[in-house]
């Protein structure tokens, strides 16, 4: 029977991880593939869902039987292996991070009409403040969940007005009348990729939930954090879908804004910009405390100044914002390493399934082996294409 305290820990950990995930990146892809898939892309959600859950469940399993960060398994996996999952994730993480300040300064720009550039700057304030306050991990963890019903909250408010076809939607969901592979790899990435997956994995380690214990709690933890990803996904597609299905057009300079918009009118528009707002600070806090998680293990220094890193961190994300502008050939780099870090660090920690070294007496299922590895060749493909394209 868990304690309310692990409870707290289990929903905070799920809640930093989904709205790692929900950044401002994932508010467009969706409005986008809505608009461009109508009610077929709730087929590729479902699927997306799927794959999400895997790639979850087999990485926290992991770390947290291992008892130790993902970075440390893979030196244990293969000496040096970890150094580089590391440096990916951190300079990924940066890159995503400028562009969770940059939509941060939107959402504040549109709430409360402040300059684009302040609002990034009040914005990289207030997550800084939450590593300055001495209980950091339960900050962290209520602002997670406190955002995160917030933007859930009022996303089904504007998904109520759209006044969405949900019947159709439904039907398309077991039989789509049409497909794209590349909406489908984009929001996978979106949802699970880079650093995202751990960081509710690493956030149980540092609250001392580990060990074979604690996995069916883990469990739990892992598949609600998708679960509350997925349920944001849901709503807003089923906002677009309304909005779309009325016979408008989204904005191509902004398509969630305008659903919002569109929806609602000035008052969906200013709810737009709580929710992007809600969405890119919490993403800013996400990526700066994982990033930061992957490198504390490499040196005694690094741990004792932790926090004081991540303060650092946010510092030069929003120093080099207001200094490049819009980080749009950046961001466009970071989903390549998005594309290349998820199949990599899987397939580590499915390796590392199998070695008593790491993990002890625990046995994994087989079937979740099988399926990660199917998840493995799948994001293998996408991180190639990724790069193709960026070489093009």
């Amino acid at each position: 029977m868990m304690n309310k305290h692990n409870w707290n820990v289990l929903l905070g950990a799920a809640f930093l991880m989904a709205t790692s995930a929900i950044g401002p990146g994932f508010l467009t892809q969706t409005a986008v593939f809505t608009a461009q898939l109508g009610a077929s892309f709730a087929f590729v959600i479902l699927l997306s869902i799927l794959i999400d859950a895997v790639a979850q469940l087999n990485i926290w399993r992991i770390v947290t039987v291992s008892n130790q960060p993902a970075q440390q398994v893979a030196n244990r996996v293969l000496p040096g292996l970890g150094y580089a999952i590391a440096a990916l994730v951190f300079l990924g993480g940066m890159a995503f991070n400028i562009g969770n300040i940059a939509g941060a300064g939107l959402g504040l720009n549109v709430l409360l009409g402040l300059d684009v550039a302040h609002g990034a700057i009040i914005s990289a304030g207030i997550a800084i403040a939450i590593f300055i306050y001495k209980e950091a991990g339960k900050a962290m963890d209520w602002f997670a969940k406190v955002l995160g019903v917030l933007m859930i909250a009022l996303t089904l408010y504007i998904a109520y007005q759209s006044k969405p076809p949900v019947g159709e939607a439904l039907i398309q969901t077991i039989a789509p009348k049409t497909f794209s592979f590349t909406a489908l790899l984009t929001i996978v990435g979106g949802t699970v990729g880079g650093y995202i997956t751990f960081a509710g994995a690493h956030r149980l380690l540092d609250a001392g939930v580990a060990g074979q214990r604690h996995l069916p709690a883990v469990n739990r933890g892992a598949l609600s954090a998708i679960g509350i990803a997925s349920l944001m996904r849901i709503l807003l597609f089923l906002a677009a879908l309304g909005v779309v299905s009325a016979g408008h057009v989204l904005d191509a300079a902004n398509p969630p804004a305008s659903v919002f918009k569109l929806a609602s009118g000035e008052i969906g528009y200013k709810l737009f910009g709580l929710v992007m707002w809600s969405a890119a600070i919490t993403s800013v806090v996400g990526a700066a405390y994982t990033s930061v998680s992957f490198i504390r293990s490499f040196h005694a220094r690094i741990a004792q100044w932790n926090n004081s890193i991540i303060v650092g961190f946010i510092l030069t994300c929003c120093m080099i914002y207001l200094i490049v502008g819009q980080p749009v050939k950046t961001l466009i780099v970071a989903g390549a390493f998005n594309g290349l870090i998820l199949p990599l660090s899987l397939a580590i920690m499915l390796i590392a399934a199998y070695h008593p070294g790491i993990v002890g007496t625990y046995r994994q299922p087989l079937w979740l082996s099988i399926a990660g590895v199917a998840v493995v060749v799948l994001m293998t493909w996408m991180g190639y294409e990724t790069i193709v394209q960026l070489l093009a």
